[in-house]
């Protein structure tokens, strides 16, 4: 098949949606499919250019002044742009990993052109609208107000899929009445497994020879580390703990300021950005993960973690507790609880059979979520899409144009 998937966010961005749709692109090439990612350029130039030997036209895009590292389209253009690209690549199908303007602009010109298309739901307000700095009590009429937006984007598509039951259900709970089918995001079994650790690896890292509690994402407000970290000081007095940080975002210093007025400063080590292909020994260096955020479809991560041998520590919010069983593969606490977070803590890290049973739990459990299993069920959404096309309505006829000469955006 020929694939095009189109997202808001995409490398060099970090996060949950980038990850997945890279992981998705690349995937799917590997199966034998023909494709193509559209995404916002890196510039104001557009065009096209390679990532990890997918080829990517890149809209030409602006940053995003309040979210660090984010980039947003330029309006002037976009949609035919992004006509272009589909007149040039001519899909059997587009993918669309939300309902932003890259998205948006293609799903309109997919329409028109008869192409079926597929959408993910990666989307939740609450990662957004503290970026705003509005008001608290205007929080829940912008919420209400994005949530319709994106109603009226994807209710006009021919297949929603989100990747767990209680991001279905949330959506459900916001209006949202089509039909949503759940596909995991899906992990690499091969590259995150307890095999890939790597003799002196903490010590490249600068991590001491201690038991280790991990974190990997952004250093972003919805991720409630500061949480983590207050619960730390308090079951660091009875128990061994290296807290180790991967990832960038806008609250690292505020993280830093508060470890060193916790006075835990020497118990944590804040390793910036982690490239992919250390991250799987990072997570065979570590004995437990930690998840404090609220705000969380699926959660990319915490399975890196699980598909490495790792007991999880999570918030009892949004899907987290579909992949986090309480007591099972790690334990679930109150969102913002710090009391109940050392608690667990506490547990993990003192009992090293109940450590090693979780380890056990979080192999057999993410068995179910094995990348294969994610590109067979998107392979089988897509060619249902494609045949469920009225064959008496023949797709509109779309000019053969010569690609746009590749550059890098």
């Amino acid at each position: 098949m020929k694939i095009l998937i189109t997202t808001d966010s995409y490398y060099p961005q970090v996060n949950g949606a980038s990850v997945f749709g890279q992981r998705l692109a690349a995937g799917l090439r590997d199966r034998g499919h023909d494709v193509m990612v559209v995404a916002p350029a890196t510039s104001l130039r557009s065009g096209y250019h390679e990532v990890a030997g997918v080829n990517v036209f890149g809209v030409r895009s602006v940053p995003v002044f309040i979210y660090k590292g984010m980039r947003i389209v330029v309006p002037v253009e976009i949609e035919r742009t992004t006509l272009k690209v589909v007149q040039d690549f001519q899909p059997d199908v587009i993918h669309v990993q939300g309902h932003f303007p890259v998205s948006e602009a293609v799903i309109r010109n997919a329409k028109k052109a008869g192409i079926p298309v597929v959408g993910t739901n990666h989307f939740m307000p609450e990662n957004l609208t503290h970026y705003a700095h509005l008001p608290s009590r205007v929080d829940p009429k912008l919420q209400r107000w994005m949530w319709s937006k994106f109603r009226g984007i994807f209710e006009k598509i021919d297949l929603v899929t989100t990747p767990t039951a209680r991001a279905a259900g949330y959506m459900r709970k916001n209006g949202f009445g089509e039909e949503i089918k759940v596909i995991s995001n899906g992990i690499d079994l091969l590259r995150f497994n307890p095999g890939r650790a790597q003799e002196g690896f903490k010590e490249r890292y600068g991590l001491p020879n201690t038991p280790v509690l991990l974190y990997v994402g952004r250093l972003d407000r919805e991720k409630n580390l500061d949480v983590v970290l207050r619960a730390l000081q308090i079951a660091a007095d009875d128990v061994a703990i290296h807290f180790a940080v991967a990832g960038t975002g806008a609250r690292r210093e505020q993280l830093e300021r508060l470890a060193t007025r916790l006075g835990i400063s020497d118990r944590v080590t804040f390793l910036g950005y982690v490239p992919d292909e250390d991250l799987p020994a990072l997570y065979c260096a570590a004995d437990c993960f930690v998840l404090a955020g609220t705000a969380e479809l699926q959660s990319i991560a915490t399975m890196e973690a699980m598909a490495s041998g790792l007991p999880v520590l999570a918030a009892d919010a949004v899907a987290l507790p579909e992949l986090v069983r309480d007591g099972l593969n790690g334990r679930l606490f109150e969102p913002g609880n710090v009391d109940m977070l050392a608690v667990q803590m506490r547990l993990v890290f003192t009992d090293g059979v109940l450590r090693r049973s979780m380890a056990h739990e979080s192999l057999r459990i993410i068995q179910e979520h094995a990348v294969e299993r994610t590109m067979e069920a998107f392979e089988t959404s897509y060619a249902a899409v494609i045949g469920s096309k009225d064959e008496a309505h023949v797709r509109p006829a779309v000019s053969r144009r010569r690609p746009l000469v590749p550059s890098h955006a």
